[in-house]
């Protein structure tokens, strides 16, 4: 099988023939239709992060393709049958975090793509019982980006306490934030788009977001506590002064999510008003399974639509430049079809 793989933090990845992979008895071989890029996967491929994959490895967590052979002890899923194969590869199943419906806090958890091979090839091996199904008539060219992008902005949203008549900001229109925004409507709440690029604030507004600000010539935090500040922030861009926008235009009582992850990612909370204005600030990772269930779900109902591009797995490394440029208009999906 052809993949694409990470032999070197500081090298390209390497489009190389492997063996194609025997699934132990809990495992599924997936055939996979179509794999998204996610700015993870770029940490993942440079070594960005304090704890590292280990090369070599193949990065893709936004997985979704067509099972073509399960071990004897798969019984949640059959051949045949279209699956996501999510960041979240397996979990102990029995710890407090497990047993609670926070698995994406086990600390004994595999990551596809990233502690174990992922999906940037024609073919994975997924653990069984952590494959999701795709619902019919989903396009596994939405699907994927759904995988990541969407139940980590659609948890995101969960955890922000975003309800009707709350006003919500959504830092950072790009593959996560345009399905975040649609999620935040899907919510009923009010909704504030933050962008720097002219493409994405059109974006937002073509999407329906109800007050668009360009943080390039606007004071993002004056201007939302203007309209009576923010219930919850969900901050998506990869930036630092994002971050400290989005505190800044909380309310008394507001939640600011915190979800980008830059690589020397840092935020300085002044003590007195966090203290006296009640604010939370939390950390928001992906989604559990039984979110990515929901979120299929949504999509199948027409409640959201995923922005992409397509790609052929060899412009892996000119794709990644392109990300990391600023250039996607949203989600990047490799189709491997």
């Amino acid at each position: 099988m052809k993949a694409a793989v990470v032999h070197d933090f500081t090298q390209p990845l390497v489009i190389e023939d492997r063996p194609l992979p025997v699934p132990a008895p809990h495992q599924v071989l997936v055939r996979i239709e179509a794999s998204g890029l996610c700015h993870t996967d770029i940490h993942a491929a440079h070594g960005d992060w304090p704890v590292k994959p280990a090369p070599p490895f193949v990065p893709g967590h936004e997985g979704v393709g067509v099972v073509e052979a399960a071990g004897d002890q798969v019984q949640h899923v059959e051949v045949g049958e279209r699956v996501a194969i999510a960041w979240l590869a397996d979990a102990c199943g029995r710890c407090d975090h497990c047993v609670s419906g926070w698995e994406t806090l086990c600390l004994q958890q595999h990551n596809s793509g990233y502690s174990v091979d992922g999906a940037y090839a024609e073919y994975a091996l997924a653990h069984g019982d952590y494959v999701i199904p795709v619902p019919d008539g989903i396009d596994p060219l939405d699907a994927a980006p759904l995988s990541c992008a969407g139940v980590t902005t659609y948890k995101a949203l969960k955890v922000s306490g975003a309800a009707p008549g709350t006003r919500v900001l959504v830092s950072g229109i790009g593959g996560l934030g345009h399905l975040a925004l649609q999620y935040a409507r899907i919510f009923g709440a009010e909704t504030i788009a933050v962008d720097v690029t002219d493409d994405k604030l059109a974006l937002a507004r073509e999407l329906g977001a109800d007050h668009v600000l360009d943080a390039r010539t606007q004071d993002v935090a004056a201007e939302v506590q203007r309209l009576g500040g923010a219930h919850a922030a969900v901050a998506l861009a990869v930036s630092n002064a994002s971050f400290q926008a989005a505190y800044g235009s909380l309310r008394r009582g507001g939640t600011l999510v915190l979800v980008a992850l830059p690589a020397k990612g840092k935020l300085e909370l002044p003590v007195f008003d966090t203290v006296l204005n009640g604010t939370k600030v939390i950390g928001s990772i992906v989604g559990t399974r039984q979110d990515l269930a929901e979120v299929f779900r949504l999509h199948a109902l027409g409640r959201t639509r995923v922005i992409r591009e397509t790609r052929r797995l060899e412009e892996v490394n000119a794709c990644f430049d392109e990300a990391l440029a600023g250039k996607v208009s949203a989600r990047l999906v490799f189709d491997l079809r």
